[in-house]
């Protein structure tokens, strides 16, 4: 993408301040949040940024493409005020597109989120059937319909990026997140300091997990290809959380034990399981993902090295 005029909602926050300080390169780029998790000093010099809500009726949406990252991201924060997760995820995502199709902007880029497949040990193509367990997921899959009455009314384009476990690692714009932040930053993190990471049940759920930098190209490509529909960000390589310890460990040289507690979240909503099927991104943009876990893990450790 260059020569554009871009907005990105929740633009200060992990996601946003990458996809963010990765377009202004070579773009106008302007970043919103109302800084519930995110924080300015995540975003380059070279990005316009307001401390604005989703749910704000004055926008700066005279752009030609939105990126909507802007949501109480997790089962937690839901949990915590559902209300409030409603209005935001939802309520803010129709603001925001009803001011960007005002303002002239046909091309938006939202999160949704891989939770609705459930437990899945086998790839979770996008046509699969999905279900609602909890407000976090309720609150995305809104928004999906939501795109559809948007492409189908009013054409826009609206593609939805389910992602898959996206992680940075504390030294990168995901540090400010805490105990939200993905279980990658939080191990390396417990583990560089001789802490007993905590393993929720036995360790051995699984994640298909997504570095952040593939996540950005993903996002970058939907919008310059003005893709519109639901498309899988993952890599198709899950691994469990006993495996991510290990791993962990012989990439700081340390020997630290994990401690195993109690799930704290029911199980009859916890995903125990995700993988990722991202054929059909891949044949839409040839986008693949390009960091290896390996190499991921790399980069979450430097720090400590």
């Amino acid at each position: 993408m260059q020569d554009q005029r871009v907005l990105v909602t929740g633009g200060a926050g992990f996601i946003g301040s990458n996809l963010a300080n990765h377009l202004a390169a070579e773009n106008t780029v302007i970043a919103i949040d109302d800084e519930y998790l995110g924080t300015p000093v995540n975003l380059s010099d070279d990005v316009t940024y307001h401390n604005k809500s989703v749910l704000d009726d004055d926008l700066p949406t005279d752009v030609d493409v939105v990126y909507h990252l802007a949501a109480l991201s997790s089962y937690a924060m839901h949990e915590e005020n559902p209300q409030l997760g409603a209005r935001v995820n939802v309520e803010g995502f129709v603001n925001t597109v009803e001011q960007a199709r005002d303002d002239g902007c046909d091309t938006v880029v939202y999160a949704s989120t891989s939770s609705i497949y459930g437990d899945r040990t086998e790839p979770s193509p996008e046509s699969m059937d999905v279900a609602v367990n909890t407000g976090y997921e309720a609150s995305k899959l809104a928004r999906e319909r939501y795109a559809e009455y948007f492409a189908n009314h009013y054409g826009m384009a609206m593609a939805g990026m389910r992602f898959f476990s996206v992680y940075q690692g504390y030294d990168g714009a995901e540090g400010h997140k805490g105990e939200y932040a993905n279980v990658i930053a939080q191990f390396a993190d417990d583990i560089a300091h001789d802490r007993q990471p905590e393993l929720y049940g036995d360790g051995t759920q699984t994640r298909d997990f997504t570095h952040v930098d593939d996540v950005v190209r993903a996002l970058a490509v939907a919008g310059d290809e003005r893709l519109t529909g639901v498309y899988n960000v993952g890599t198709e390589e899950p691994y469990s959380f006993n495996e991510l310890v290990e791993l962990i460990n012989e990439e700081l040289g340390t020997a630290v034990e994990p401690t195993y507690v109690e799930n704290p979240i029911p199980e009859s909503v916890y995903v125990h399981d995700t993988y990722a099927d991202i054929s059909k991104l891949r044949a839409a943009t040839g986008w693949e993902p390009q960091i290896s876990f390996a190499e991921g893990l790399e980069h979450v450790c430097d720090p400590y090295q």
